[in-house]
């Protein structure tokens, strides 16, 4: 599929008002709209205050109670890494704030699915909990709710989930995409909200001299930020500047040494330094075996690594959740190629193909369709949903879109046409869920398909890659790299430093057989190591050849030696 390389554009009055930056810096955060070196401060003081958002005085109420009377807590969490970082930020937090009673559950995928389902409660009940709390789920779950309310289990809510058209009737409510909710930021992960939660009960119980009377230390909530930033980047929520505060607080806290156990041997199996974490390490390496877990087995694997305090037994685990990670790596290989072969024998070529792609095979993983949507999704430039049987005549799917299109809401629009057609959605404007019945597999695929040509034209399924500009030969080293490596954290929304320029090909090699291991030289400059992940369709690139390489200027480290690598995203042949 097609690329076209989009150069973004920087007024240069923006530019120029970061003088004590790196001008090539400068110009890149000019291009991702700050203004002011205000916005680029990430201390603790810059977050906007738990107070904004709504809901926020009858959770406290609930809470307050339940560590007053010291009620039994159920914390009912998702099978991903927000949940998982959500479900055990919370069961740390309320320990230190002073609750003696309590537990987690989290629902299998394959036999409870998501959300806090009338099936799911029933479990819960057995454990006999005076309070249900859910972390990164709950808004859509009405009838969940009303049967915890039956059995006179209250149930506090936090999700960070757009609502639909009815809210649960929990008795209370905390998520900063609710109708008329004021706080600034809506772009929190469950694990953000959780944190907050956490944040204004600390104040609350402080009003209340609750600490002394207890006889308890008040905790600095700070410690447990290296759960949130984890939750936040593997959750790929848009990173605006209060995210970046959570985010990069985290990483301090991780590159300090002072995270939990489970995080550092994460990232140990992972084969990352600690001391020299950025986000992305975050997303690509630890977050991904964390969410093995959860996809292939149960997500308590996971939260038990995240819970432990022993070093030794957070290893033990760890190396587990890497293990599942590599089955999980094999089982959407295998995914893949039969989707390729899918397509193939279709005979579907990118003009062919629907606005909308819908995939399924009844031998596909549950665990896995989410990553193998994404990657197609990569690849042919447009929303796509896989599906897998979810037994009983029912199939599962995880959709992921592009930008211009509003995945939940295209999903509300076709559910809205076709009564009944599906059974239950949700998620984000960019990756959502949903069931229904095998038998209107056909029937959604056509109005899928029919609903995303609404919201796309031609010209918008081909992959843009925008780029921030060509980089002098002299700024091709190690010192910008760093720099750029350090200026983040870069993620979603707020993505890193992509560059494009044109290159001699000295040398080519596959490694890892699926990776294009280049040398590669700029006119006028010097000879520069490059990768290119799963780019091995370029093997035959010829010595002396010319290309168009669309890059992130990298940092690699081998054996203790730091040397400047480019990190190929595109290659333009003919260049």
């Amino acid at each position: 599929m097609s690329h076209r390389i989009v150069r973004r554009t920087v007024d240069p009055e923006a530019a120029g008002r970061f003088p004590d930056l790196h001008p090539v810096l400068g110009r890149i955060y000019a291009a991702r709209q700050v203004t002011t070196p205000m916005e680029l401060e990430t201390g603790l003081q810059g977050l906007h205050p738990p107070e904004l958002l709504g809901g926020l005085p009858a959770a406290l109420d609930l809470l307050e109670a339940a560590l007053r009377e010291q009620w039994n807590i159920l914390v009912i969490g998702d099978f991903d890494a927000d949940g998982a970082t959500s479900t055990a930020l919370c069961m740390r937090g309320l320990r230190l704030l002073g609750a003696n009673h309590l537990d987690y559950l989290v629902p299998n995928r394959f036999e409870y699915g998501y959300g806090l389902t009338p099936e799911i409660v029933a479990v819960a009940a057995e454990r006999k909990p005076d309070l249900i709390l859910t972390v990164d789920n709950g808004v859509s779950s009405i009838e969940g709710v009303a049967a915890a309310k039956a059995l006179g289990i209250r149930v506090l809510v936090t999700d960070h989930h757009l609502p639909g058209a009815q809210l649960p009737a929990a008795d209370a409510l905390v998520n900063p995409n609710l109708p008329g909710d004021l706080f600034p930021s809506k772009s929190l992960a469950g694990v953000g909200v959780a944190f907050y939660l956490l944040l204004a009960l600390r104040a609350r119980l402080r009003e209340q001299d609750w600490f002394t009377r207890q006889q308890l230390t008040e905790p600095n909530l700070a410690q447990l930020l290296d759960l949130v930033a984890l939750g936040t980047v593997a959750d790929v929520v848009p990173l605006d500047r209060n995210n970046r505060i959570l985010v990069q607080q985290g990483l301090a806290r991780i590159r300090a040494g002072h995270c939990v156990p489970g995080i550092r041997a994460l990232i140990e199996v992972g084969g990352r330094n600690p001391a020299r974490l950025v986000a992305a390490d975050l997303g690509f390496v630890v977050g991904p075996r964390l969410n093995a877990a959860g996809r292939l087995v149960d997500m308590a694997h996971g939260i038990e690594c995240l819970l432990t305090d022993d070093p030794a037994e957070a290893l033990r685990m760890a190396r587990e959740l890497d293990d599942l990670n590599r089955e999980r790596r094999e089982i959407e290989a295998d995914m893949q190629a039969q989707a390729q072969a899918t397509l193939e024998r279709l005979s579907l070529d990118e003009d062919r193909l629907p606005m909308g792609l819908c995939l399924y095979d009844p031998e596909w993983h549950q665990g896995v369709i989410g990553i193998l949507a994404s990657r197609i999704k990569d690849q042919v430039h447009r929303p796509v949903i896989v599906f897998a049987a979810a037994g009983e005549g029912d199939i599962k799917g995880s959709a992921r879109s592009v930008p211009g299109v509003h995945i939940r809401d295209v999903l509300d629009a076709v559910a809205a046409r076709h009564p009944g057609m599906i059974r239950k959605f949700g998620g984000h404007a960019m990756a959502a869920g949903l069931s229904l019945p095998q038998k209107h597999f056909q029937d959604f695929q056509a109005a899928f398909a029919a609903e995303t040509a609404r919201h796309l034209s031609e010209d918008d399924l081909h992959g843009v890659l925008h780029s921030d500009g060509e980089l002098g030969v002299a700024d091709l080293d190690l010192e910008l790299a760093e720099i750029l490596r350090n200026a983040g954290p870069w993620g979603q929304g707020f993505p890193e430093p992509l560059f494009d320029g044109r290159f001699e090909v000295l040398e080519q090699r596959i490694v890892g057989e699926r990776h294009l291991k280049l040398r590669v030289r700029p006119e006028g400059g010097q000879p520069l190591e490059a990768i290119a992940f799963f780019q091995s369709e370029h093997a035959d690139l010829g010595r002396g050849e010319r290309v168009r390489l669309a890059y992130r200027l990298d940092v690699n480290e081998f054996r203790g030696v730091r040397s400047t690598q480019l990190r190929v995203e595109f290659v333009e042949r003919g260049g």
